[in-house]
């Protein structure tokens, strides 16, 4: 197994907003890949600086790159972009600063992303208090499978791609809560079907505190979702194919529709959050 070179290194893009507290564990997870050519990009958007912060948890690496939005909460699509403007290497893959990659991640997926423009891998959702595992996007086989945007449609987790960046990969700054979801689309628009590592390689975890977690996360994402049927209307969002715009603006409905059955479901004390209220209905 290569580690890599520079010609097919990822730079990873962590957007950090009040991470102090996950920020090396974060990192940690790109250290202990075997796939050694990245870099993380650390994006501040908090005004601070995180360089301290992974000193004191003694990470200090070379491949470390810092910058920031030059703002305080600027919000996740504002800092990515940051990140790619100081990212240097072919491939390109966010990670939330909360979240963590598993061993032999990038190694599985970078090589694939080169070959076919984008590839995904399966999501373990994790508690992030006590480690639990909630759920898994799909079920965990072996083997690569085959993602494209009407399958991509049809998940409920977020989904972190490694990308090639000729496929100009940009999260919209006007979308500030279903920005992946928007981000993810874009790319299989312009790839078409992608590879799939069935393998859970992505932690997404539940944190208390985060944005999901938020007393009112169901009414930011019902906000996103009209500007979202909005942007569709009005420019497309940067999607060419007509069809998939269509077949977006429907799923949109569904998802308004099962956000609706969440705020009721928390509002009744069922569930805390939408991946927790995910699990509870067997989705």
């Amino acid at each position: 197994m290569t580690a890599g070179t520079v010609e097919n290194g990822v730079s990873v893009i962590i957007a950090a907003h009040r991470a102090h507290d996950t920020i090396a564990r974060a990192v940690r997870s790109l250290l202990d890949q075997d796939w050694t050519a990245w870099q993380a990009v650390v994006v501040s958007d908090d005004g601070t600086d995180y360089r301290p912060t992974l000193r004191a948890a003694g990470i200090d690496d070379s491949r470390l790159v810092f910058t920031g939005t030059g703002r305080v909460g600027a919000g996740a699509p504002a800092a990515r972009n940051a990140g790619l403007a100081a990212a240097t290497l072919p491939l390109v893959a966010p990670l939330d600063a909360d979240d963590r990659f598993r061993p032999g991640r990038l190694a599985a997926l970078a090589p694939l992303a080169l070959a076919h423009g984008a590839a995904f891998d399966n999501v373990a959702v994790v508690r992030d208090e006590d480690d639990a595992p909630l759920s898994v996007l799909f079920p965990e086989r072996d083997g690569v499978g085959r993602l494209d945007a009407d399958g991509f449609l049809a998940t409920s987790v977020p989904m972190f791609p490694v990308v090639r960046r000729d496929l100009r990969p940009a999260w919209e700054a006007d979308v500030d809560f279903c920005d992946d979801v928007v981000f993810n689309l874009r790319i299989l628009d312009r790839a078409g079907a992608v590879p799939l590592v069935r393998a859970p390689l992505y932690e997404y975890r539940q944190r208390a505190g985060s944005i999901t977690f938020s007393a009112d996360s169901g009414e930011r994402a019902e906000r996103c979702y009209r500007h979202v049927l909005d942007r569709l209307e009005r420019d497309g969002l940067g999607i060419a194919d007509a069809g998939l715009r269509a077949r977006f603006a429907a799923a949109l409905a569904a998802k308004r529709a099962r956000n609706a059955a969440y705020e009721a479901a928390r509002r009744a004390g069922r569930c805390a959050n939408f991946q927790e209220f995910l699990a509870l209905a067997g989705a």
